[in-house]
């Protein structure tokens, strides 16, 4: 029986593919505030500007590749029973043949009707829809007759996937985490659910705000990082 391996990843994983990090040091995301364009206030504020910009990113990321990172997690099912948890929002995962993927801040290439929020009720994935690239617009609605909205958890919004992920951590026999600073939460607090004897990996080129004694951490970018990993595993 292989041994479960659960990979956290955030935006340091996808950034070598070209694609920019959540929130750079000025508090911007590609130009914009991130209240802005990444809570539900600035959907309820400014729908158009919301829709624009992630009409944008969905467009960028048709022109993007999975990197050397997202490969290297992906060939990790060879050995392991692999759950990746990502932060991301892009499809770089999928694409680099990852197969068991929990979202936990939503997908870019899918939306859904506005009134399903991520509030007590949740939402069924019934009402979720695959665009790919395509944009939306206000005026497009879902059957029940609501407007479009990405598919992306916002700031101000619960996170519905938080659960799946946490139980994934409590069983993992190594716990992965790639790309992330650990300060978003409550992503940043999933390695507490590891197993005390359960040792855990950082790959990331900053110093993390994490001291626990079952953490090493390898002080690279995603793409080396990976490979130095799978040299001392």
């Amino acid at each position: 029986m292989k041994k479960k391996l659960v990979v956290l990843t955030g935006a340091g994983v996808s950034a070598e593919s070209g694609i920019s990090t959540f929130r750079d040091s000025n508090g911007l995301w590609e130009n914009y505030k991130v209240e802005d364009v990444a809570s539900i206030e600035g959907w309820y504020r400014n729908p158009q500007l919301v829709l624009d910009f992630y009409n944008a990113r969905r467009s960028q990321l048709a022109d993007v590749k999975p990197n050397d990172a997202h490969r290297a997690i992906a060939s990790l099912e060879e050995e392991y029973d692999v759950t990746v948890i990502t932060q991301n929002v892009d499809n770089l995962h999928e694409r680099a043949g990852s197969t068991r993927i929990i979202h936990l801040h939503g997908e870019l290439t899918k939306v859904r009707p506005e009134n399903r929020c991520n509030d007590a009720d949740g939402y069924s994935e019934e009402t979720v829809f695959d665009i790919g690239s395509d944009e939306i617009h206000i005026g497009d609605k879902a059957p029940n007759g609501a407007q479009l909205r990405p598919h992306i958890v916002w700031f101000g919004e619960a996170v519905p996937k938080i659960n799946p992920a946490i139980d994934a951590v409590e069983q993992a026999d190594i716990l992965l985490i790639v790309g992330t600073s650990l300060q978003v939460y409550p992503a940043a607090g999933l390695y507490r659910y590891a197993r005390h004897d359960t040792p855990i990996y950082i790959i990331d080129p900053n110093d993390v705000p994490v001291r626990d004694g079952r953490i090493t951490h390898i002080k690279e970018v995603a793409t080396r990082g990976m490979e130095t990993f799978k040299t001392i595993r």
